[in-house]
């Protein structure tokens, strides 16, 4: 699709950010986007599981299906000389790799090793470049694990829970769950000569379940960190509510707010969901797509070569990602001013009337960009999880605000 196409297919679709959004007033008016910092590579459009929830596979988008299931050297080596183009241009220090699909593991040891290395070798020495990987964890195997290693890729491994819950949702395409050897991925990656390239556990939130229970799961396998996500939802696709409780994922996520606050002196597990709310209650900053207004600077290259935005986006409908750019004829500075990239960076002016009327909007910062979605209005709105994330930030503030008084009363007497 040519990239006229694109954009006239986006602003239908979406027509906040794509019809109504005046990037070039923007730039009048001084605003300068923020640069490309993570990139996100699909190595492998397949995957040796079949999650019913996944937002590549089962949800709007389907254009994994017109791909190459994987990216050819020439794409990584070309994405990698763009990257390297854009530190040099705006004189980045550090830079993150994300290796991802599909299920990356299945691109091969000898490719992602290949890779890895040439990672370090483009870029300038300047700056450094740190190289993630996010896996269901299936193949973590002994020679696997001894190549990551060597090749200083950090891991994240998808886990959600008991193994019944987990195996409800994460199953093999014949239908067997994949929890046993997920676990046993995991046991490989906590031991001590695996830990530095540990990077944590990916949690999807599922209402239904005991929280507690999948919470005291997931700290069986010692993760540094812990990510809770919302599943990927909007407006005209809404996530499932169990009896029809509008706060039913706040309701989960509030019993392991409190029982991790309570018992969690440095330095044990981080959760990167309630840290960042904390940081933002306090009038921090937050790195997370979830909460907060901070300024997206990731892209994702297709095995194709197709730059395009965050994939969550793929849950709102056909072609949300797509920027209409490539590695092969554009650099990573013609992103920046996509209206959908610039959407996710002008914080406030991105958020709607009701989200700016909310007295919690500082902190929420209109919830995941993708979660933002309605057909006919585009992502000017507020989250389809906005009672969830208001009920959840004002439990938190409430607790902070009242160790907060005991701090200060204790210090005063």
């Amino acid at each position: 699709m040519t990239f006229d196409a694109v954009r006239a297919a986006q602003r239908a679709a979406a027509p906040w950010p794509y019809a109504r959004l005046d990037v070039a007033a923007l730039l009048a008016t001084g605003w300068r986007p923020t640069p490309v910092r993570e990139v996100v590579l699909k190595v492998h459009q397949r995957c040796n599981l079949a999650c019913d929830y996944c937002y590549v596979y089962e949800l709007a988008d389907q254009s994994w299906r017109g791909r190459p299931a994987t990216m050819s050297a020439e794409i990584w080596r070309l994405t990698l000389d763009r990257l390297a183009d854009h530190v040099r241009r705006h004189d980045l220090r550090s830079v993150r790799v994300i290796l991802h699909g599909g299920e990356p593991l299945l691109y091969g040891r000898d490719r992602l090793a290949e890779l890895a290395d040439a990672v370090h070798s483009a870029l300038p020495t300047t700056c450094k470049a740190d190289i993630g990987m996010q896996t269901n964890g299936v193949r973590l195997d002994a020679a696997t694990l001894e190549m990551l290693r060597r090749c200083g890729i950090r891991v994240g491994v998808s886990v959600d829970g008991v193994e019944a819950d987990h195996d409800r949702h994460r199953r093999t395409p014949n239908g067997r769950g994949s929890f046993a050897a997920v676990a046993e991925g995991l046991e490989r990656l906590r031991r001590p000569e695996n830990r530095a390239i540990y990077a944590g556990i990916l949690c999807t939130v599922a209402p239904g379940t005991d929280p507690i229970a999948c919470y005291e799961q997931l700290l069986t396998f010692e993760p540094p960190t812990i990510d809770f996500l919302l599943p990927h939802a909007n407006w005209d696709e809404r996530p499932e509510r169990p009896g029809g409780d509008e706060t039913a994922y706040a309701d989960w996520l509030i019993p392991v707010f409190d029982r991790w606050y309570a018992a969690a002196p440095p330095p044990g597990v981080r959760i990167r969901l309630f840290e960042d709310i904390m940081q933002l209650v306090m009038n921090g900053n937050s790195g997370s797509e979830q909460v907060g207004l901070s300024p997206s600077g990731v892209v994702v290259v297709e095995s194709d070569g197709a730059i395009e935005q965050v994939d969550a986006l793929k849950s709102a409908y056909e072609g949300a990602c797509a920027t209409g750019l490539d590695v092969w004829n554009d650099d990573f500075d013609a992103v920046l001013t996509d209206p959908g990239m610039v959407a996710r960076q002008i914080g406030l002016r991105a958020l709607s009337q009701t989200c700016l009327e909310c007295p919690v909007h500082r902190v929420c910062g209109g919830g995941h960009y993708a979660h933002r979605y309605r057909r006919g209005v585009g992502f000017h709105g507020p989250s389809v999880y906005c009672a969830d994330l208001k009920k959840l930030i004002h439990h938190i503030h409430t607790r902070l605000a009242a160790d907060i008084r005991r701090l200060v009363s204790s210090g005063a007497s």
